[in-house]
C-alpha cells in the first residue's frame, strides 16, 4: 500500500535449471530489469496465472503476454539474452545462505 516498498524475487527451483522450464522466471527477472512500476505490476498479474504456464508449456511466445504500456523491445531484447545462471545464482543464494530446501518457499523483509 506503500509508493515506499520495494519488491524482489529469487528463483529457487526444485528441478534441473532449463530455458524450457524456467520461461516464467525468465519473464519475471526480465520484467523487472527493463520495467516501470505501472508496467510491471500488470505484466505480472498476467504472467502468474494457471492458464499463462499453460499456454507458455504449449509453445506459447513470451510476447505474447506483454501488456499495454511496457517497453516491448527492451523486455524481449533482455529475456532473449537473460541466461540460466542468473537462475543457478539464485538457487545457490536460496539454499547455501537462506536456507532453503530445493523448492522451499519464504518471506524475507527488511523493514523498520
Amino acid at each position: 500500500t506503500s509508493s515506499h516498498t520495494r519488491l524482489g524475487i529469487l528463483n529457487n527451483p526444485s528441478s534441473k535449471i532449463k530455458e524450457d522450464n524456467t520461461a516464467i522466471a525468465r519473464g519475471i527477472l526480465s520484467g523487472f530489469l527493463t520495467q516501470n512500476n505501472s508496467s510491471l505490476k500488470s505484466f505480472l498479474s498476467k504472467l502468474t496465472k494457471e492458464e499463462t504456464a499453460k499456454s507458455l508449456a504449449a509453445g506459447a511466445k513470451m510476447t505474447k503476454f506483454l501488456t499495454p504500456g511496457m517497453d516491448d523491445d527492451a523486455f524481449e531484447k533482455k529475456y532473449n539474452t537473460l541466461g540460466l545462471d542468473i537462475i543457478k545464482t539464485h538457487q545457490m543464494f536460496c539454499q547455501e545462505v537462506l536456507k532453503l530446501l530445493p523448492g522451499q518457499m519464504a518471506v524475507v523483509s527488511n523493514g523498520r
